[in-house]
């Protein structure tokens, strides 16, 4: 199919395009070498003929099919100097013109986002929403630098169970149907176990691209989500350093040259300060310690090449519950490592784009009491993939291949375990096809067809179609997108309880993977220079999912039991910017809803199958947040409110003993079993908290200095984390707490 497929893109009507020219190239940032994102690059005839591109993620841009003559060339960005050359371009002729673009010396304001026009927080085009750096630092944190995880909790769609655990779930899927990626490179569980932070600090980001539904060709093996992060290459002309000391966590980022102009080099650390400084005076135990590092080495190789090395680390533990005399607390924790190569080439010979990725990670999770863990899971394995890309005038046609290695190994001691150890390995081959066609100069059509293979496995062969139409004229933008999904690998919790965190992965059985069907339609409309609406509808049929056994025992159990689920709902936003002020409102109205299978539900509820609301169900979620500027100050804010989520409601107790030979009743231990009601037929309260930061920037030398301070839950709300079953005793979210943060950086 590949050979066939390349004959037809590469050879199409020979003689036509033997007689075309083409420009592409590379566009970065003159004072850094940064790559930049969504420059417009222009070829104007003598008789106004005008063709053009966009640069992508990598500052790639490609105008193809261009007939032989001389062009005006102009390259654009705002907030810098364009580019202006004219060029004589002969039959057949393909140029390389990397350009470097010098930043104005007259500074925009902060708040202006017309140099970026494909993100902001009501731009969400079928599912896609493209978030830079700039969009995470207007969430308030506590730390100066803003971090993906508290960006990812400001959306619609996606709920959060608290300040604790770290756990995303998006539009109904759960934590392990997300895919999260940076640099090509898996990272398995991403977020930190204080919710305000994950894996991926502001400072290191280039650009992220979240798809709540509807990704396409490249991303497969998860049924809800993608988070595709982009890493920043690094200074390649002068060294810059920061230092950052906040209450909950303290950083260190530093880059550079290695090879001026050619190499660079990038490094962030982080580590918790919650025991040293935020333990001191917040007045409820915060058992918790968590770090990251991540580096990364970026090569210029040649006019038309580029290679980079990255590399993650992460590490979590800590105990989330409640503590009692009877009962030790056990403790989580998780490490994530990940190291991959990624090398962007534009051939000289050939008409296209290509992208080759080699990466490793691995996740390791465990839990028990304190350094005596009586269970982990450990899911790691190798990924390569080649992702081409060939440009036209009408259409742009994207197509790769993969193979996978993922491996999980598993030890689930503790009470009431079937599975003591487990071990799986299953290698998978993959091919995409996905066509961009320009039906109209309004209408743009992609399609993407994705077949799988799984050798020596029972299951061999998927097939999955992939749709995604968008329209766009004038002020107005409508947006639609279907597919089909699946996952082989899942990740295992008990969601009787909510202070469970620990995840147990697991490989699906190789003849029934999870599925998911996605469909979605969206429109938005600019309705003034500083304002957007827009909404979007989306529906999901979920099949095969596998959740712990419904038993009887306070226990986490590795035995499955399989549901199916469905999830539908709207989301509806607003931006709004003038002057100095930059603020969004969002509202998400959803309904998720699971249907158990096991045998033994019938004897455990009196009906063969049960529909329930899963725990991460919250019906209603809104979001406002503000920027603004008063004087030397900036101004940060965001008001988050939740409906509330479904627990577990516990009727009573009971006990029963073993009756192996002769036993005294009276004195025999006997086990302890949970009578339960329906499954999560409670309701928590609803959810409250206002976050507020205030910062001032302040220039010493060559050096800026950042102060800032802040208030989490500033009117002090009483959010409930918690309703321990046993002993019905309330653990709650983080109370009012004030925050002061400094942030040195050299330039």
């Amino acid at each position: 199919m590949m050979a066939a497929f390349a004959a037809f893109g590469l050879a199409g009507p020979t003689q036509t395009r033997a007689q075309l020219a083409s420009v592409r190239g590379f566009v970065s940032d003159k004072v850094n070498g940064e790559a930049l994102v969504g420059v417009n690059v222009l070829l104007e005839s003598g008789g106004g003929d005008l063709r053009g591109s966009i640069t992508d993620t990598d500052g790639i841009y490609s105008i193809t099919r261009v007939p032989p003559g001389v062009y005006l060339f102009r390259v654009s960005y705002v907030g810098y100097t364009s580019h202006l050359d004219t060029l004589r371009l002969a039959t057949g002729q393909r140029q390389t013109i990397n350009v470097d673009l010098a930043p104005l010396e007259t500074e925009l304001g902060e708040l202006v986002v017309e140099g970026e026009p494909e993100t902001g927080a009501a731009r969400v085009t079928a599912g896609q929403q493209v978030v830079t750096p700039r969009d995470i630092d207007l969430i308030p944190t506590p730390d100066i630098s803003g971090d993906l995880a508290s960006f990812l909790t400001a959306l619609p769609g996606v709920v959060s169970l608290g300040d604790r655990g770290g756990q995303l779930f998006v539009r109904g899927g759960e934590p392990s149907h997300n895919l999260t990626l940076i640099d090509g490179m898996y990272v398995h569980q991403p977020a930190h176990i204080l919710g305000f932070y994950s894996a991926f600090p502001s400072d290191i980001i280039r650009q992220a691209d979240i798809y709540t539904a509807g990704h396409g060709g490249p991303y497969s093996g998860r049924i809800a989500s993608v988070i595709d992060v982009k890493s920043r290459n690094g200074n390649k002309r002068e060294y810059n350093a920061a230092v950052a000391v906040a209450p909950f966590v303290s950083t260190f980022l530093f880059e550079g040259p290695l090879v001026r102009n050619r190499v660079s080099i990038i490094g962030s650390a982080r580590q918790s300060m919650i025991r040293q400084f935020a333990q001191r005076y917040v007045p409820q135990d915060l058992p918790y310690t968590f770090g990251d590092m991540f580096a990364k080495v970026h090569m210029i190789i040649s006019q038309t090449s580029q290679l980079s090395i990255s590399s993650l680390y992460t590490h979590d533990v800590g105990t989330i519950g409640l503590p009692s005399e009877d009962r030790i607390l056990e403790e989580v924790g998780w490490k994530n490592y990940a190291i991959g190569a990624r090398y962007v080439v534009l051939p000289r010979a050939l008409p296209f784009v290509a992208e080759v990725l080699l990466s490793w990670s691995r996740l390791h999770t465990e839990q028990g009491p304190p350094g005596k863990p009586v269970r982990w899971s450990r899911p790691e394995g190798f990924s390569y993939a080649v992702n081409m890309t060939s440009f036209y005038q009408r259409a742009e046609w994207h197509w790769g291949l993969y193979w996978r290695a993922p491996q999980i190994t598993s030890e689930l001691g503790g009470l009431y375990q079937e599975l003591e150890y487990g071990y799986s390995r299953r290698h998978k081959a993959g091919l995409y096809i996905e066509p961009d066609f320009y039906i109209t100069p309004a209408l743009k059509a992609r399609l993407t067809l994705i077949g799988e293979l799984f050798p020596g496995q029972d299951q061999q062969s998927i097939l999955e179609p992939r749709l995604r139409l968008i329209w766009e004229r004038d002020n107005h933008q409508a947006s639609a997108a279907a597919g089909i999904y699946h996952q082989e690998v899942f990740g295992l919790n008990d969601r009787r309880d909510a202070t469970n965190v620990f995840t147990a992965w697991r490989s699906a059985p190789t003849t029934d993977l999870s599925r998911a069907l996605h469909a979605l339609v969206g429109y938005r409309y600019s309705l003034s220079p500083g304002m957007e609406l827009a909404a979007e509808g989306f529906y999901k049929r979920l099949r095969n999912l596998f959740i712990s056994e419904w038993t009887s025992f306070p226990r986490f159990t590795s035995r499955l039991q399989r549901a199916d689920g469905r999830v539908i709902g709207i989301d509806l936003r607003a931006e709004f910017q003038h002057k100095g002020f930059y603020g969004y409102v969002n509202y998400g109205l959803s309904s998720v809803e699971y249907e158990a299978k096991q045998p033994a539900i019938n004897l455990w509820f009196g009906q063969e199958r049960l529909l329930f609301r899963p725990p991460h169900d919250r019906r209603h979620q809104f979001n406002v947040v503000g920027n603004t500027k008063l004087g030397e100050y900036e101004i940060s804010a965001r008001w988050n409110f939740g409906s509330g989520r479904p627990f577990n409601l516990v009727y009573g107790f009971d006990g029963f003993v073993n009756m192996d030979g002769y036993q005294d009743i009276f004195s025999a231990p006997d086990d302890q079993r949970v009578i339960y009601g329906p499954p999560f037929s409670g309701i928590l309260p609803t959810y409250h908290r206002l976050d507020v930061t205030v910062a001032r920037r302040f220039e010493v030398g060559n050096n800026r200095l950042t102060a800032q301070a802040g208030a989490i839950n500033l009117y002090d709300r009483r959010n409930l984390f918690a309703l321990d079953l046993f002993t019905t005793e309330r653990s709650y979210q983080l109370p009012f707490v004030p925050t002061i943060s400094l942030k040195v950086e050299t330039r």
